[in-house]
């Protein structure tokens, strides 16, 4: 099998190829020389159009079909490429190791510069794992366990013995009391002796309790102190091997440019990298590409497998250039380019255009990008939210593309917006925002005193066998999962919603959803889950659906409230786009 494969292994025919919609930007600076003048910065793209997002689904649905894929959770990634003669093909790549090897029929090969310290890494890789096996017998010495079961026994007898001294202390002061008031002098001092003599007797007993602990314990608290020590310069061994390893590892890997340009990974990151920088997609690919003078026209990476230790990534989900490895790498790697797409949404200052139904921006080729706007007077706006796109920023770089912040480029008021609700990402339909602040606040009002209504319209991924029904489940944001939202009835918020069927065709139903409260993921998860109609919605990745489709199907269709200045009710409609 060949690296280059063939589009029609990944999308039918019927895929409309002029599909250039962009939904993220692979991007980076690059310095690059002058003659005679200062080294100048430019910004360098790469699109992830739907057309690679649509091939990216096709790969899932192969690595569906193999259980091998699904054992490690890891990034894949596919670069939509131009031959020479203009013929389009696609090449695939997943990050790190795939069962312990980096080379895999079918797969771009690692970036060159392994090989050449293979002998040396299989050394180092030895060295670390006898640290590692040493550092944990030394971490399961027999010694901490005597030493910390014997500590508890003392403290109990010490215990034991402070309660009774303090018993005989007290018994002690009411009996000098009492023979104070009925004694002479003589036969007092003899008795105030008595009690004295007790309570130094007392005070020796605790004190050769201690000497007894001390003598016990000291020899196994100086033997964990020296395998504590004996630990800690292991771990400096290992510190340091695997900064050597890494420095090695570094200095041969080298990476090409589509100028022609090669650089060593210890030369494009004088500073420092994290670990299995330069073993991810990205780089993977686009140094392949470069290499055999391949033309990148669209990429895209997602996560399949197990969920990534930190809960961050989802299968089937799609990803930008991560920022600790990929990104730094960028710029240097798009270098060459000879034409790069525009900007996703237009800068500030940027000529605008405004007709009904929508804001329109052109760009400098001609070029537009509109947001759909189905209402709008001087204190809301309703826009019509494409599936795709986020409501409000991210917090990252690469989330920064959103229904606000495009309408805050593109109206002269835009800095004034405010989201009122939020939509999911994948979610398309009506978005509501204030222009005002006492319109946020009184709109917001009714959004939790669930005086809104609001209507949604989904396709189910199976056939739903009731016609129509409420589903009654409380909701609970998983904090060791997030994004990921269950039924929880300890700690679950009450969610209700009213659901209808509309029609079956098939293996698929389509439903008109009511949603009483307003939960996150409350329509994903009341379909998904088996105590709901046990069918999730088709497309939503995030709850089980398998089927390859090219969204959520999910739709907020149809919103009723009441206008916060007009005083009027306003029932807004936007037609389901599936």
């Amino acid at each position: 099998m060949g690296l280059l494969h063939p589009l029609s292994d990944f999308i039918g025919w019927d895929f409309a190829l002029n599909d250039s919609s962009c939904s993220y930007w692979y991007e980076g600076r690059c310095l690059e020389s002058g003659v005679g003048v200062a080294r100048r910065r430019h910004r360098l793209k790469l699109p992830r159009t739907s057309m690679s997002e649509a091939i990216a689904h096709g790969l899932m649905q192969q690595l569906t079909n193999n259980d091998c894929y699904s054992r490690e959770g890891k990034m894949y990634g596919i670069l939509l490429v131009e031959l020479p003669n203009g013929e389009q093909r696609v090449l695939k790549a997943f990050s790190g190791l795939f069962n312990g090897c980096s080379v895999v029929e079918g797969w771009v090969p690692p970036i060159p510069g392994r090989d050449e310290v293979a002998l040396e890494e299989a050394r180092t890789l030895a060295q670390l794992d006898a640290i590692k096996q040493e550092i944990l017998t030394l971490k399961q010495l027999a010694e901490r366990q005597q030493y910390q079961t014997m500590l508890d026994e003392f403290e109990q007898q010490l215990q034991a013995m402070s309660d009774r001294h303090r018993h005989c202390k007290h018994q002690r002061q009411e009996k000098r009391q009492q023979i104070c008031n009925t004694l002479s002098s003589e036969a007092l001092t003899i008795a105030l002796e008595q009690l004295d003599e007790e309570s130094r007797q007392q005070g020796i007993e605790r004190r050769q309790l201690k000497r007894q602990q001390n003598a016990v314990l000291q020899p196994l608290q100086e033997l964990i102190a020296a395998t504590d020590a004996r630990i800690s310069e292991l771990k400096q061994q290992r510190k340091a091997l695997s900064c050597q390893l890494q420095a090695q590892m570094y200095a041969s890997y080298t990476l090409t440019n589509f100028s022609g340009r090669s650089q060593s990974l210890q030369e494009l990151i004088p500073g420092g990298s994290p670990t299995g920088t330069g073993d991810c997609c990205a780089p993977k690919l686009l140094h392949y590409a470069a290499t055999h003078h391949l033309k990148p026209l669209a990429m895209a990476e997602f996560w399949w497998g197990a969920s990534s230790v930190n809960h961050d990534k989802i299968q089937g989900e799609f990803y930008g250039a991560c920022a600790e490895r990929c990104q730094p790498l960028m710029g240097f790697l798009l270098s060459g380019l000879r034409s790069n797409p525009p900007a996703p949404f237009p800068a500030f200052g940027q000529r605008l255009e405004r007709r009904e139904g929508g804001v329109r921006s052109r760009y400098p080729d001609g070029r537009e990008v509109s947001l759909p706007i189905i209402y709008k007077d001087e204190w809301l706006i309703a826009v019509n939210k494409p599936a795709g796109l986020l409501s409000i920023p991210g917090r990252y770089r690469d989330r920064q593309d959103s229904v606000l912040s495009r309408l805050r480029h593109l109206l002269p008021d835009g800095m004034a917006l405010t989201s009122v609700h939020r939509l999911d990402q994948e979610t398309s339909g009506i978005l509501l925002l204030a222009r005002d602040c006492s319109t946020h606040r009184q709109l917001s009002q009714q959004f939790q005193q669930r005086q809104i209504h609001k209507v949604y319209e989904a396709i189910l991924a199976g056939a739903v066998t009731v016609e129509q029904g409420v589903i009654d489940l409380p909701l609970w944001g998983d904090p060791e999962n997030r994004p990921d939202q269950k039924v929880d009835w300890q700690h679950g918020k009450p969610s209700l919603t009213y659901f209808q069927v509309m029609a079956r065709e098939k293996d698929y139903t389509r439903v008109e959803f009511t949603p009483l409260t307003g939960r996150t993921h409350q329509l994903r998860v009341h379909a998904a889950d088996a105590r709901g109609l046990g069918i999730t919605i088709l497309g939503d990745r995030l709850y089980g659906c398998c089927a390859v489709t090219s969204r959520l199907h999910l739709h907020a269709r149809e919103l009723r409230f009441q206008h916060p200045q007009l005083e009027k009710t306003l029932h807004l409609q936007a037609i389901t786009p599936f």
